[in-house]
């Protein structure tokens, strides 16, 4: 049994404030390790044989390496294919926020919270979350525990049904929430991951129809011109691109 984490740092716990993502603040950074490895006991203590773990934040800076759970393996870009998706059986997201547009969440976007207003795959709107799982279910890997605020966790539930999630957080605004005391946020991301092993072969993975519509509406024109110069992407209105993929192998494929 093989996990991959995909980590984010929005919806890590302790992190309470706009400004300590902005600024990557060191104990913004010890708590993501502690997530992390908190969910990675959970998955060995569950069954994993192996769990492979991406620092999947602002390019990947994130991680303080010698904090990081010796037993797990830190991998490079998945999604730009150094992981072989085919050889993992599940899939976890600790961090995890979202979707641009959602009412009462912590640091709502979808993928740049400066261009990308909505991002729709086959006419739904998507946010993060489901942009990983549709990525993970291509290669027939269920995304099957999430870990973030209120908000992210229901979006997860909405997408992928009855899966493990571990609520750390409540947004009193967008840029500020009220964060659970950080050992009990450990003890449920430990509890979901552990948990979520149980799940592995009874969530289906993520999958879209293809050929499918990738159509992103921007926040303003110009960002828009910006991605039309070298998406190839058709234009649809002043704010909009779309494409039309019909493989799904990289994970620019279902990005413009």
């Amino acid at each position: 049994m093989k996990i991959f984490i995909m980590t984010d740092l929005e919806g890590i716990s302790g992190i309470a404030r706009k400004e300590q993502v902005d600024n990557s603040e060191p104990y913004a950074l010890e708590r993501l390790m502690a997530d992390v490895n908190a969910a990675i006991r959970g998955a060995f203590d569950g069954g994993a044989d192996a769990v492979y773990v991406e620092d999947g934040h602002g390019g990947g800076r994130n991680f303080i390496k010698e904090q990081l759970d010796p037993r797990a393996v830190q991998v490079g870009n998945a999604s730009a294919g150094s992981t072989d998706m085919t050889k993992v059986d599940a899939m976890f997201l600790i961090g995890a926020h979202a979707m641009s547009g959602t009412q009462n969440a912590f640091l709502d976007h979808t993928q740049s919270s400066m261009t990308w207003h909505d991002y729709y795959v086959n006419g739904k709107r998507c946010g993060e979350i489901a942009q990983e799982a549709i990525y993970a279910g291509a290669f027939g890997v269920p995304v099957v525990m999430v870990s973030g605020d209120f908000a992210a966790c229901a979006e997860a539930r909405q997408f992928f049904g009855n899966i493990k999630t571990a609520v750390v957080k409540y947004a009193e605004c967008r840029n500020v929430a009220e964060c659970i005391p950080d050992d009990e946020a450990e003890r449920l991301i430990y509890e979901a991951a552990k948990g979520a092993l149980s799940l592995v072969g009874k969530v289906k993975p993520y999958r879209v129809t293809l050929p499918a519509e990738i159509k992103i509406e921007y926040n303003r024109a110009d960002y828009c011109d910006d991605a039309a110069k070298w998406s190839g992407a058709e234009r649809l209105d002043a704010r909009t691109l779309r494409k039309i993929t019909d493989k799904i192998e990289f994970y620019r494929d279902i990005l413009i």
